[in-house]
C-alpha cells in the first residue's frame, strides 16, 4: 500500500487501514480513499494498484464518480466506468490509466455531513449484488465512527485550552465529559480491531486526564478493563442493575468488580472509589 508524504490529511492513518481492510475484506482487488479538505478529497492511500495513476488524484465534490458520492452522501456505481452516464469525466486519465473498469465509490458520512470516499475497484467489469457491497459500507460507517469519537474528544479538549487558566470545568461539562467517557468504554469493548482498540483506548486516557488534577495519589494495584468500565458507570450515578444492563453482566458480577475495584483503590465506598479514581486520573 502507498501513502502520499505530502499533504497528507490529520486522518490519514484512517484512511490507510480502511483502504486495507477493503482489498482484505471485499472482491475488489484495487481500493484508494482519502478525506474531504477544502471542497475536495485528497486521495492518501491506495492499495493493490498496479501504476501510480491514482496517487496524486484529487476529487472535487460533485466531480467524477467519488465526487457525486460525495455530494449525495451516498454510495454510487459505475460497472463500466468508460461509459458511465450520470458523472463527469473529469479523472479518467487516472481511473482509466490504472486500467480500472467497475469502480464504487462509499463516502464516509458523519452526522449527515460527509468527511470522505472510499473506492473498489476492478480491471473487469464486476456486477455489485448488495450482500457484496455491505463490507464496504461496514469498513466506511468503522471510520465514521471513529471520527465521531474524535469530533467530541477534540471539542471537550478544545473547550478546556480556551478556558481561563482560573477556570474551573462548570459541573453540566463534566457530566457530559463522564457520559462520553463511560459511552467510549462501552464502545471499545465492542471492538474486535486490535489497533482501533488501541487508538479508542488512547482517547479514552486522554478524556481522563481532562478534569483530573496534578496529585502524587499512586494505585496499589491496576484496575482491570472491567473494573474501570463498572467505575465509570458508578461515577454517573448509576445502581448496580443499571450498571449490569449497560454492561451486559450479571449483577453479583457488578458488585464483584467494584468490591475489587473498592479494594484496590483503598475506599471504603463507591463514592470514595470513584474519587481516588479521579485523582489518579484513571477517570475524568
Amino acid at each position: 500500500m502507498r501513502v502520499r508524504a505530502s499533504s497528507a490529511p490529520p486522518d490519514t492513518d484512517l484512511i490507510r487501514r480502511a483502504v486495507g481492510d477493503l482489498t482484505r475484506h471485499t472482491r475488489f482487488p484495487v481500493a484508494f480513499g482519502g478525506m474531504l479538505r477544502s471542497g475536495a478529497v485528497h486521495v492518501s492511500a491506495v492499495a493493490g494498484a498496479r501504476t501510480r495513476h491514482l496517487d496524486t488524484l484529487v476529487v472535487e465534490q460533485g466531480r467524477g464518480l467519488g465526487g457525486r458520492a460525495v455530494l449525495e452522501t451516498r454510495p454510487r456505481l459505475a460497472l463500466d466506468y468508460r461509459t458511465a452516464k450520470g458523472i463527469t469525466h473529469d479523472y479518467d486519465r487516472m481511473v482509466l490509466g490504472e486500467g480500472i473498469a467497475t469502480l464504487f465509490a462509499v463516502p464516509i458520512v458523519v452526522s449527515g455531513v460527509p468527511r470522505g470516499v472510499l473506492y473498489c475497484g476492478s480491471w473487469g467489469q464486476a456486477p455489485l449484488a448488495e450482500p457484496a457491497a455491505r463490507p464496504a459500507f461496514a469498513i466506511a460507517e468503522e471510520v465514521a465512527a471513529e471520527l465521531r469519537i474524535r469530533d467530541e474528544v477534540e471539542r471537550r479538549l478544545a473547550r478546556v485550552r480556551n478556558a481561563p487558566p482560573d477556570h474551573q470545568i462548570p459541573p453540566p461539562a463534566q457530566e457530559q465529559l463522564r457520559e462520553t467517557y463511560a459511552e467510549l468504554r462501552r464502545i471499545t469493548a465492542d471492538v474486535h480491531d486490535a489497533a482501533l482498540r488501541q487508538r479508542l483506548s488512547n482517547l479514552e486516557r486522554r478524556l481522563a486526564t481532562i478534569t483530573s488534577a496534578d496529585s502524587e495519589f499512586e494505585m496499589s494495584a491496576a484496575l482491570s478493563p472491567r473494573e474501570i468500565d463498572v467505575l465509570a458507570c458508578a461515577a454517573l450515578g448509576s445502581t448496580n442493575a443499571e450498571i449490569a444492563a449497560a454492561l451486559t453482566l450479571k449483577e453479583t458480577t457488578v458488585k464483584s468488580y467494584l468490591s475489587s475495584a473498592m479494594a484496590k483503590l483503598d475506599a471504603s465506598t463507591r463514592h470514595s472509589a470513584v474519587t481516588k479514581a479521579r485523582r489518579a486520573g484513571i477517570l475524568p
